[in-house]
């Protein structure tokens, strides 16, 4: 068999991740490749872990990619700290609060959830009450919910955990570099990113970072790991509940190895990635974090004008809604999953389906990073509004792109006012 150059087809991506990848990303990607321990390689990781304390908001020292997707981040954030027997608070509004309590189960954690319906957030004070009650070491919880497209209020959280000694783990893969994230101002010990999402990097790395509270815990399971000469002696330190990190990829205690001073060697980088990484970083720190939240928080208006002007119902609460995520639910007697495909296959344009109780019931678009331009809200409403009627859907024509329009040149002329 031949097989023929790749040629994969141009698509607008209105999903919540992965999402287009920014031209400047893909240029940096076919830079020449570096030795690992090349200095000028080792300098783009200095770099990296400048920008990243950047835009996470922090002065943790410990600031870098892990190598996978986003979900290698959340294994190496988990299983570095989490011994067997440790209690675990996950709250769960979402599909991704169920990943975090099956991770944390997997690695021995006494895991505690509480829920609360899909669409809604929790009250601060609730987890809150949760923790006080459950008395544990970690609470480890999502940001920003893909799959409801809700977003959950921290900075209460984060003081309370502080103040009680109890580790807050945050997977943010979803609103990183798409929302403000303050990992110092909210007292957050761990945090995860991901590359696919608001930074326009292609899946492959999990930006991370964790403060000297989370060190401390790693250094001591570092100690007893490294400590250990025989069987005999590793048996015993298990009996008295203190096991070595189970994961060796994973491991921070050697990825800080690695991406310390020292440099020891663990694995070998993903050196093209890293590129795509710290060009997707540059970028956003050029654009400047605070113009970058309103870009998002102005296209997302614009799309939610949109789709309300066309006579679609939004799903969730919108008190909590998150910025890069609108959801919106499928008409009464509509197959969801025609409409997408008709989407695709005529438009080029690919929305997303959701999880679970919500699977068939709610379209979810993204407004992501690259993703996020005008054009690409004008083509997905106009396309939606088509594909529709295609589907006998009775929608308001010619609505949604003037709604859209309207929210466009309102914002052109407060800023001209300004």
């Amino acid at each position: 068999m031949t097989y023929t150059e790749l040629n994969t087809p141009l698509r607008t991506i209105m999903t919540p991740g992965p999402v287009e990848v920014d031209p400047r990303v893909l240029r940096a990607l076919s830079t020449p490749v570096l030795g690992q321990f090349d200095p000028a390689f080792t300098s783009i990781m200095n770099e990296v872990m400048e920008m990243l304390r950047k835009l996470f908001k922090t002065k943790n020292e410990w600031a870098f990619p892990v190598d996978g997707t986003s979900r290698s981040g959340i294994e190496a954030m988990l299983c570095s700290i989490i011994e067997p027997g440790d209690k675990v608070l996950v709250p769960i509004f979402g599909r991704f609060g169920h990943l975090l309590t099956e991770i944390c189960e997997r690695y021995g954690a006494d895991v505690y959830t509480m829920e609360c319906p899909w669409g809604e957030v929790f009250d601060q004070q609730a987890i809150i009450d949760e923790i006080h009650k459950v008395k544990p070491k970690i609470t480890a919880m999502v940001h920003g919910e893909t799959s409801t497209g809700r977003m959950q209020p921290l900075h209460k959280i984060g003081g309370y955990c502080r103040k009680n000694d109890v580790l807050l783990v945050v997977d943010a893969v979803a609103s990183v570099a798409g929302t403000d994230i303050r990992v110092d101002e909210w007292f957050i010990d761990g945090l995860i990113a991901g590359t696919q999402k608001c930074l326009s990097v292609p899946s492959g790395m999990a930006p991370i970072t964790y403060n000297d509270r989370i060190e401390k815990v790693i250094a001591s399971r570092k100690k007893v790991e490294r400590g250990i000469s025989t069987a005999a002696d590793k048996a015993e330190e298990i009996g008295r509940g203190r096991p070595m990190i189970k994961s060796n990829y994973l491991d921070l205690s050697m990825l800080q190895d690695y991406w310390g001073p020292r440099r020891l060697n663990h694995h070998t980088e993903a050196t093209s990635m890293l590129y795509g990484l710290r060009e997707g970083l540059r970028l956003v720190l050029d654009e400047g974090l605070e113009t970058r939240f309103e870009r998002h928080r102005l296209h997302e208006q614009a799309l939610v004008a949109g789709l309300q002007a066309m006579g679609l119902e939004l799903f969730g609460n919108p008190e909590c809604k998150l910025p890069t995520v609108t959801c919106v639910k499928v008409p009464e007697r509509t197959d969801a999953e025609s409409v997408r495909s008709m989407m695709l296959d005529e438009f080029g344009i690919e929305i997303a389906s959701s999880f679970g109780e919500l699977q068939g019931k709610i379209w979810r678009i993204g407004t992501m990073g690259y993703s996020c331009r005008k054009e690409n809200i004008l083509f997905t409403l106009g396309a939606l509004e088509a594909v529709l009627i295609r589907h006998h859907v009775t929608v308001a024509p010619g609505k949604a792109l003037q709604a859209a329009l309207d929210t466009y040149s309102t914002a052109v002329k407060e800023t001209i006012k300004l």
